[in-house]
């Protein structure tokens, strides 16, 4: 039986939303990446600025933690996004951590990030969501798991009891 082959997955995709778990995902995932001793890039996907538009939209989507209402200096959301991402990487304590944010479909900018930049391993959390917000929103997590054609690293999270 051929297994993975760890020692060859050089790129570590890891997918984070603003959620209280993000923390959780990239440490995870960081730590997935220096037993491989793998490049690791973080990603933000930003739907476009209506979407934030309406007080639902944030607990839905897991955007805990974040006021996107109160940008400061004008900032855009991929500007918000951008520190975010920063912070996190400051966090982990490696300056070779590239960050992304890129506007879009949350799944379809995943999925092309992946083919895009050949990433060998994709590092995503998976929301205990109940049966209305999957069948409202779907699961961005499902989404790539049925496309990619790379493995993932799945970290299950919850957000509220």
């Amino acid at each position: 039986m051929n297994f993975l082959k760890i020692n060859k997955m050089k790129k570590v995709l890891i997918a984070l939303d603003y959620g209280l778990s993000a923390k959780k995902i990239a440490e995870k995932g960081f730590e997935l990446a220096q037993n491989m001793n793998a490049k690791v890039t973080l990603l933000h996907v930003v739907a476009v600025e209506s979407y934030y538009n309406t007080l639902d939209a944030a607990p839905f989507i897991g955007f805990y933690g974040y006021d996107f209402f109160n940008l400061v200096n004008g900032e855009s959301l991929v500007d918000a996004s951008l520190h975010f991402l920063k912070t996190i990487k400051e966090h982990l304590k490696d300056t070779d951590i590239e960050i992304q944010a890129v506007q879009g479909d949350f799944a379809t900018v995943i999925l092309e990030t992946i083919t895009k930049q050949h990433f060998d391993i994709v590092v995503v959390g998976s929301h205990s969501h109940n049966w209305l917000e999957k069948a409202v929103m779907g699961s961005v997590t499902e989404s790539v798991l049925a496309k990619t054609k790379i493995p993932m690293f799945i970290i299950p999270v919850k957000e509220h009891q």
